[in-house]
């Protein structure tokens, strides 16, 4: 694969010992993918030495990043999850990047927010929300679907979540943008502007955990955490840490898998038509384009112990990067993998989510959200045509859009 015009060469082209799929360029112009191909054919643990990130192990074959997933007894997940190591000693500790027992507690904290209980009690709201939304956008004419719809409802989601301000909710979509693009997984920010912004957003929040403490029994976030013993007594930059994490996790996988899936159903024309046939396979739909998109592309851990892996000797404390991007493309573990195939026989068999006790919390939720969506999608337009080049993220972490330009034809 070769990309003249962003300066990308061809894997194959590279000296396998000097491969390294994090490059974020890569991912922004979509060249990654053969790299990622190279590396489970010929070197799927494979220790990268040099690079902007090096030296790291990344693991690229499905039942690998499983093992690597589920062993947290072997790979830690302190003290973060992205693939770099800051330059400046700002990292505020979230439950993500813990191991048990403090994982367990304060994820524990926060769970009552997104109990299937509680997503029963919000279906309504998602849904009258996403009538409104799509109720107001224009017909006929391009627009940006990324600010108009997909950041709009999952802003308003976030918003809910955290009983957060409604008029000033796009803070939140402001604050997760930049907690993602720090240097540490190739983002436009620097580690400077990085924490003086999410060191705002800290002050902001403190102000309703003040409220919230004198207050409770609410169901948000701030209320569960200000509330529960395992994280009442937190300091300052841990609660600034599970912010990020919280608003983040409820942001990034829904916001771009409604992007993914609109232009994975324009790029497979076929696969649309048995979804306008057949609506009963929205849910199957939607776990293939969290798939085919993979909205977070690795994970971090570092080794506890020397650990054998793939037939590679990983040493104590050595970091392994688990690239979930690559194993929902592994060919041994997906039938035709590159393809966007809506009913698959196993529809949930993918890693976007990962595994074991850091397997995304609010899984469910996304899913009910991008089902409602499509939901009303269909009883509206006959199609969503996508009209120019989306514009992609500069990030090896997060594979998300700035821009997919559409236009909506009517049923």
């Amino acid at each position: 694969m070769n990309t003249p015009a962003a300066g990308i060469p061809d894997p194959y082209s590279i000296d396998l010992k000097d491969l390294d799929p994090a490059i974020p360029d890569l991912f922004e112009h979509q060249a990654h993918w053969e790299y990622f191909r190279r590396l489970r054919e010929e070197d799927p643990v494979h220790l990268v030495t040099g690079g902007e990130f090096g030296p790291y192990w990344a693991v690229t074959k499905y039942e690998d990043i499983v093992y690597v997933d589920t062993h947290h007894d072997l790979f830690s997940s302190v003290p973060s999850i992205g693939i770099g190591v800051p330059t400046i000693d700002f990292e505020p500790p979230m439950f993500i990047a813990m191991d048990p027992p403090k994982h367990d507690e304060e994820r524990k904290a926060v769970m009552p927010a997104v109990t299937p209980q509680r997503l029963q009690q919000l279906e309504s709201l998602i849904r009258s929300r996403t009538v409104d939304v799509l109720d107001h956008l224009p017909v006929g004419e391009p627009f940006n679907w990324v600010d108009r719809v997909s950041i709009e409802l999952t802003t308003r989601m976030l918003a809910t979540l955290f009983d957060f301000p409604f008029e000033q909710r796009s803070k939140l979509t402001y604050w997760s943008d930049v907690a993602v693009s720090g240097p540490n997984v190739g983002g436009d920010y620097s580690e400077e502007e990085r924490k003086e912004i999410l060191l705002e957003c800290l002050e902001f929040f403190q102000g309703l955990w003040n409220e919230r403490v004198a207050n409770p029994g609410g169901e948000d976030f701030i209320s569960l955490l200000s509330h529960d013993p395992a994280t009442r007594d937190m300091d300052p930059m841990e609660f600034l840490g599970n912010l990020m994490l919280l608003i983040v996790g409820g942001n990034d996988t829904t916001r771009n898998s409604m992007s993914a899936s609109v232009l994975a159903l324009h790029q497979n024309p076929d696969e649309f038509a048995k979804l306008k046939a057949d609506h009963g396979l929205i849910p199957s739909m939607i776990c293939e384009a969290i798939r085919w998109q993979t909205p977070l592309a690795h994970m971090r851990r570092v080794a506890t112990e020397d650990v054998e892996l793939g037939g590679k000797t990983i040493r104590k404390g050595d970091r392994v990067v688990m690239w979930y991007i690559s194993g929902n493309r592994d060919e041994e573990a997906i039938e035709r993998p590159d393809d966007f195939i809506i009913d698959r026989e196993n529809p949930r068999k993918h890693i976007a989510f990962g595994f074991g006790i850091h397997r995304c919390m609010g899984n469910r939720l996304a899913e009910m959200q991008l089902k409602i969506l499509w939901e009303e999608i269909l009883a509206r337009f006959d199609r969503v045509e996508v009209v120019g080049e989306p514009v992609r993220v500069h990030s090896n972490f997060v594979m998300g859009y700035k821009e997919l330009p559409v236009m909506l034809h009517p049923v």
